[in-house]
């Protein structure tokens, strides 16, 4: 099974390479499955029930969230009725939405997503650790594949969860800070990790919002207004591969392998 996880679509510049780059990249490189962080889509803070739609109609089977989950109030309303849009399942248990989608990839393979949200220099949540073992237990044993999105701050957070499930999901991987990390490996019992995929969006500024109000920000202090950057719009993301013959400790698909794209318009 090959499964492809685009890191943190920011804006329209993200949805723009998504539109343009993913149909080719599921079919060259026989990709089964697509999850994508869409918590930055909507001019890079939220994501929108059209945009949530759009989306998904690009081929991209489950979409997760994270701290900005909330910040378009139009989401509150429709991600009850759209199972397919994540947000942390460790969020207070009063939100709606829920952290854990199972489904079946078009060639027939049963699969979980389960998005998680650290508690590290973000809003306090629930424990992601405890929550992620409450979670999993849920997931039917004859689903073969479980990945998880871990939205954190700090690399040692997510390293931390990595380690954890090691050996009982197929893949851990980090979203949240919009650089993309050169560590991803696959753990001793054969789970694939990254500590944050990246961005999905344009890099010409400072993880996606236009450089200037930034800097100035950082100069003087004073609250600004954010846009969306332009130029050098890069789809990051990982290709997961696992061995159909080989299961981990809880009997899921062990990875294979875990490798680093980063991808350009044309």
């Amino acid at each position: 099974m090959r499964v492809l996880f685009i890191g943190d679509i920011v804006g329209s510049p993200g949805r723009h390479i998504v539109r343009e780059r993913l149909a080719d990249l599921v079919e060259h490189r026989h990709i089964d499955l697509v999850i994508a962080n869409g918590e930055n889509s909507a001019s890079g803070f939220g994501i929108t029930p059209k945009i949530t739609e759009e989306l998904l109609g690009l081929g991209i089977e489950v979409l997760t969230g994270g701290n900005h989950s909330w910040d378009r109030k139009e989401i509150f309303g429709y991600i009850p009725h759209q199972p397919r849009l994540l947000r942390p399942a460790n969020f207070s248990i009063t939100n709606p939405g829920s952290g854990l989608y199972v489904g079946e990839s078009r060639q027939g393979i049963k699969f979980a997503v389960l998005n998680l949200q650290g508690r590290v220099f973000l809003a306090p949540n629930d424990d992601p650790f405890k929550r992620a073992d409450e979670e999993i237990a849920k997931v039917p044993p004859n689903v073969p594949f479980v990945l998880v999105d871990m939205h954190a701050e700090t690399t040692s957070e997510k390293i931390a969860l990595g380690w954890y499930l090691d050996g009982r999901v197929t893949a851990v991987v980090g979203t949240h800070t919009h650089v993309a990390t050169a560590d991803e490996h696959v753990l001793p019992r054969g789970t694939a990790y990254i500590t944050d995929v990246g961005m999905t969006g344009p890099h010409g500024g400072v993880i996606g919002m236009e450089r200037d109000a930034i800097i100035k920000k950082f100069l003087d202090g004073f609250p600004m207004r954010f846009e969306v950057a332009s130029g050098d719009v890069q789809l990051n993301a990982v290709l997961i591969e696992t061995d159909a013959a080989a299961r981990n400790d809880a009997g899921r698909l062990r990875a294979k392998s875990i490798e680093r794209l980063r991808l350009f318009i044309d």
